[in-house]
């Protein structure tokens, strides 16, 4: 059975390269194995496979010692909308019995290749327990209708709400598929949700200095946070619709830009340092010209290796220092 489920994943993996996109790839991409600890765990070892980084340290975190967690885009210089899997990639969704995807068309390579798996492994779906419908890509009519994501905004690690139920779901896949660990899971749990707490801390202390704020992005990577915060964007929209679909905004869409930095409009910059490119350094140029704070935040961890939860208070932290600073 598992020849059968690898040659058909095989097979997937030719669709899914003649149908993405033709850029970002798999060059440069090292999928990441955390290998499980058989003399610490008190059950059999789960094999996870984990789409994109986002979501590495939760998991990796929750299965502990009796898991062995694979990320198949762990790099932050690989753009997960654009990667293409290559034959380990996909032997390693064969392999695995518990498959953790974003979903919402992020991770739609991931998707499909689990999709093509016959017997299928277990699999948590961020944005199904988020609520959200339509995963997968989005054709090119569509993404120039709703922002690029099918109407739906992928980054759900910058949504507080859902971070519990991902993990919940994740130590209950665990245990049923290592039941003689199901204690030791749960242990693992309830340490992350100790570790989670700070986070959530930050998140409701800030919502008070966010109060009645203002904020504009060079790109919507951090706008489910910034809703959380209760922080109203004012983003222009031609502005932000191009943005969402990684399509030039035209001379108007950055002269609107300019102009509510310029005129008082925006209190915060939010500002994507992982993105590279004339527009957004000039925006942000625009906005210290302006006085207008910047704050830096990523789409993936810089660090691979790191914290989910510094990761993020890092950037809660800055969003924090840069508030007071405004009128």
């Amino acid at each position: 059975m598992q020849h059968v489920r690898t040659t058909v994943a095989l097979a997937a993996l030719g669709a899914l390269v003649l149908t993405g996109c033709s850029e970002g790839g798999s060059a440069g991409n090292d999928a990441a194995v955390r290998a499980g600890d058989p003399d610490a765990c008190p059950g059999k070892i789960v094999d996870v496979v984990v789409s994109v980084g986002q979501w590495a340290d939760l998991v990796e975190s929750l299965g502990g010692a009796c898991a062995t967690v694979t990320t198949v885009v762990a790099s932050s210089a690989v753009d997960p909308h654009s990667f293409e899997p290559d034959t380990a990639d996909i032997a390693a969704f064969s392999d695995a019995e518990l498959v953790v995807v974003n979903g919402a068309g992020y991770d739609g390579w991931a998707e499909a290749a689990v999709e093509n798996l016959d017997p299928a492994p277990a699999l948590v779906d961020v944005a199904d327990l988020a609520g959200l419908e339509g995963g997968g890509h989005a054709g090119e009519d569509e993404r120039a209708e709703d922002g690029g994501h099918g109407g739906a905004d992928p980054h759900l690690w910058y949504e507080p709400d859902v971070l519990p139920d991902v993990a919940a779901a994740v130590t209950e896949e665990l245990g049923a598929l290592s039941p003689d660990a199901a204690g030791y899971f749960d242990e693992q749990a309830a340490a992350w949700a100790q570790d989670l707490q700070p986070y959530l801390d930050a998140v409701e202390s800030l919502r008070a200095e966010a109060d009645g704020r203002t904020y504009a992005a060079t790109e919507t990577v951090f706008d489910r946070m910034a809703a959380a915060l209760g922080l109203e964007d004012v983003t222009p929209e031609g502005y932000r619709r191009a943005a969402g679909n990684e399509s030039e905004p035209t001379p108007g869409d950055l002269t609107a830009f300019e102009a509510a930095l310029s005129d008082g409009s925006v209190d915060v910059l939010i500002y994507n340092a992982q993105t590279r490119g004339t527009i957004p350094e000039q925006l942000r140029a625009a906005a210290e010209d302006a006085g207008v704070p910047v704050v830096e935040v990523t789409e993936s961890p810089s660090d691979a290796d790191g914290s989910f939860v510094a990761w993020q208070l890092a950037q809660l932290s800055a969003l924090s220092d840069a508030l007071p600073a405004t009128p």
